[in-house]
């Protein structure tokens, strides 16, 4: 997984509306980029909930927030349509996101091992520096705990 003091990896991704875009787009201001598993399921909806409930907070600052999934652009739509979310949803379906950050892990559920996106955030500033990361997030009041952190920047 990429440490603070990495260099945000410019990964090719698709917003909900399934439009291409590169995390260059980013460079200039700091940025929030957070990995989730799977859009519509609970601890992903309070996540992407809690950002979006900041989201002005953030835009205050200058922080764009994008929440990054292996989801179907159309699903992430449905996603942003069903809860109201503000924040950027990114589609990486081919994982080169998820492999250049380090967040496409082996995980285990009741003995059974598969992979799958460690959820985890990455705190980058306008230079394009990681500065801080969270591995292994814990949903409640963490988007309060990364827009503090922004604020620091």
């Amino acid at each position: 997984m990429l440490e603070a003091g990495d260099s945000l990896p410019d990964v090719a991704l698709k917003d909900a509306d399934g439009t291409d875009f590169t995390l260059a787009r980013y460079r200039g201001k700091p940025a929030v980029i957070y990995f989730y598993p799977k859009a519509d399921t609970p601890g992903c909806t309070n996540e992407a909930k809690d950002f979006t409930e900041l989201a002005g907070d953030f835009a205050a600052l200058g922080v764009p927030v994008v929440g990054i999934s292996k989801d179907k652009p159309a699903k992430l739509k449905k996603f942003a349509d069903k809860y109201g979310l503000s924040v950027t949803l990114a589609s990486d379906e081919p994982g080169d996101a998820c492999e250049a950050f380090g967040t496409w892990v082996e995980k285990s559920l009741y003995g059974r091992k598969y992979m799958g996106i460690e959820r985890a955030t990455f705190l980058a500033d306008g230079e394009g520096k990681i500065v801080q990361v969270w591995p292994k997030v814990k949903v409640k009041g963490h988007a309060a705990q990364v827009l503090e952190a922004a604020k620091a920047l």
